[in-house]
C-alpha cells in the first residue's frame, strides 16, 4: 500500500500531460503512485503515458471528468488521496508539506494548499471572494468553488463518509463535493502557494458551461439532504436565491424565457 495515490483524469490533454506527470515525479516525498485516468482520449495521450514506467494507466469511454475521478479512487490503494488536474502542475514539496499536515494534524480528513494562478500564460492575482479560508468554511464555499481539486490532499476514509464526484455534472463536481464535504468536516489550508493553476485556454470545462446553473443543482441537492445544521441551511437557501435570480435574468436577456419562468418559479418558492 502507498501512502498517498495522485489521481489524474484528462481527456485530449496531451499538449500539458507530461508537465503535469513530471510534477508529481519531482516531488522529494517518493511513497506514492500515480493513476492516471484517461477518459477516451482521442489524440497521441496513451503514447505519452506509455512511456512512464511509474505510471498506472486506467482507460474508459469518455464519460467526463467525475467518472475518470471516480474510476481513480476505485482504484486506488493509498492511505491519502491527491488529485491534480491534467492541465495544473504541483510546485517541489506539496505532498511533503500535506503529508507533514497530516502527521501533525491526525484528526484532519482534508487539506488544501494556496495557489499559483497563471491565465494565458500571464500570473494573476485571484480576486478578494476567491479568498481561501480554513475551518468549518461551508458558508464560505457557497458563492464559487474556493476548494481546488490540484490543491487538496484528504484521508481515503472520507470518500467513505461523503461518497463521490457526482457523475451527473459536468462541471461544478467539485463544488458539489466541497459542499458536501465542509457541511461537516473541516477543510484545512496550508498557506504555502504549492500548486500552478492554469487557466484561459480553448478546452477549459468552466469556458464551456454555465456554472452556475450547475451550482444551482449542487446547492438544492445539499438542501434537500439531511446534512446541513439550520444556520447552513439558511445560508445555503439564501445563496440558492440569489443565484436562482441571477441567472433567471441572464436568461431573460437572452430570450430563453421558459428556462428564465423555471429559476424564478424556483425563486420565489425559496421566499415562501
Amino acid at each position: 500500500m502507498q501512502n498517498v495515490s495522485v489521481i489524474i483524469p484528462t481527456y485530449n490533454r496531451a499538449w500539458v500531460l507530461k508537465e503535469a506527470i513530471d510534477s508529481v515525479l519531482a516531488q522529494d516525498f517518493r511513497d506514492f503512485e500515480i493513476i492516471v485516468v484517461d477518459d477516451g482520449s482521442t489524440d497521441n495521450t496513451l503514447r505519452i503515458l506509455e512511456s512512464y514506467q511509474e505510471v498506472c494507466i486506467v482507460r474508459q469511454n469518455h464519460r467526463g471528468v467525475s467518472a475518470a475521478r471516480n474510476a481513480g479512487i476505485a482504484r486506488a490503494t493509498g492511505r491519502f488521496i491527491a488529485f491534480l488536474d491534467s492541465d495544473d502542475l504541483w510546485r517541489p514539496g506539496k505532498l511533503s508539506a500535506q503529508v507533514a499536515f497530516f502527521n501533525t494534524h491526525p484528526d484532519t480528513l482534508i487539506c488544501q494548499t494556496e495557489e499559483i494562478w497563471i491565465r494565458n500564460g500571464i500570473r494573476i492575482n485571484p480576486k478578494r471572494r476567491h479568498k481561501k479560508y480554513s475551518g468549518m468554511i461551508f458558508e464560505h464555499c457557497l458563492e464559487l468553488c474556493i476548494v481546488s481539486p490540484s490543491a487538496v490532499m484528504m484521508k481515503r476514509c472520507l470518500f467513505d463518509k461523503i461518497g463521490g464526484f457526482d457523475e451527473t455534472l459536468p462541471v461544478c463536481e467539485d463544488y458539489d463535493l466541497w459542499l458536501r464535504i465542509a457541511s461537516r468536516f473541516p477543510i484545512s489550508l496550508i498557506e504555502d502557494p504549492l500548486v500552478i493553476k492554469r487557466g484561459g485556454h480553448p478546452d477549459q470545462l468552466s469556458r464551456k458551461r454555465s456554472m452556475d446553473r450547475f451550482r444551482i443543482h449542487a446547492l438544492k441537492k445539499i438542501l434537500e439532504s439531511d446534512l446541513l445544521s439550520l444556520r447552513q441551511y439558511r445560508a445555503a437557501k439564501a445563496a440558492l436565491k440569489k443565484k436562482c435570480a441571477i441567472y433567471a435574468t441572464g436568461c431573460l436577456k437572452r430570450g430563453r424565457m421558459k428556462e428564465a419562468n423555471h429559476y424564478m418559479r424556483l425563486s420565489h418558492r425559496l421566499t415562501c
